[in-house]
């Protein structure tokens, strides 16, 4: 396949964002345990990834080849975390400590079938109270939108869970 001109910049960009938006997917579905899905990404992706690279290789004389597949490489993560985000698979852990030690976030988050663990702990500033929420990940705008809204000075983190077994979900997007 000779591409030249403004269509081999062109299609050598393109080929390399697909490739390296399909290797984000790609490493999440791994990560996810999808591991038959993260196959079929993988062959698409290097079969992507191998054209692209041939048009590169074959003109080394140019050096807009090499720019346009690294221009291409950059906005390929850009777009691969893009679409990632738009995915939202999996679960993620919210550890929230309120700034009230006293707060009925607890039920608050609750009522809006969201399941808390709660326990006591105590902080530099003394007693505080940590709520642990698992959730689906596409939620997680949700909860964080009720927390800035229920209490702004909270702090809270957000961890990745790989994989969950038993325990309450609720009814999160149902």
């Amino acid at each position: 396949m000779g591409l030249s001109g403004v269509w081999g910049y062109l299609f050598i960009f393109v080929a390399r964002v697909i490739d390296v938006s399909c290797a984000t997917i790609r490493t999440l579905m791994i990560v996810r345990g999808q591991r038959l899905i993260a196959a079929g990404i993988g062959f698409f992706e290097v079969s992507v990834y191998v054209v692209a690279l041939s048009q590169v290789v074959g003109k080394l004389d140019n050096p807009l080849n090499l720019l346009f597949y690294a221009t291409g490489f950059a906005m390929g993560n850009y777009v691969g975390s893009l679409i990632e985000e738009r995915m939202a698979l999996g679960f993620v852990t919210v550890e929230i400590i309120p700034s009230d030690p006293e707060s009925d976030m607890p039920d608050l988050l609750r009522e809006q079938d969201f399941g808390v663990t709660s326990f006591p702990a105590f902080g530099k500033e003394g007693p505080r109270q940590v709520l642990h929420v698992l959730l689906k990940r596409r939620m997680l705008p949700q909860l964080a939108e009720m927390i800035s809204d229920y209490d702004p000075k909270a702090f809270y983190t957000i961890m990745d869970a790989r994989s969950t077994y038993g325990g309450f979900l609720g009814r999160q997007g149902k």
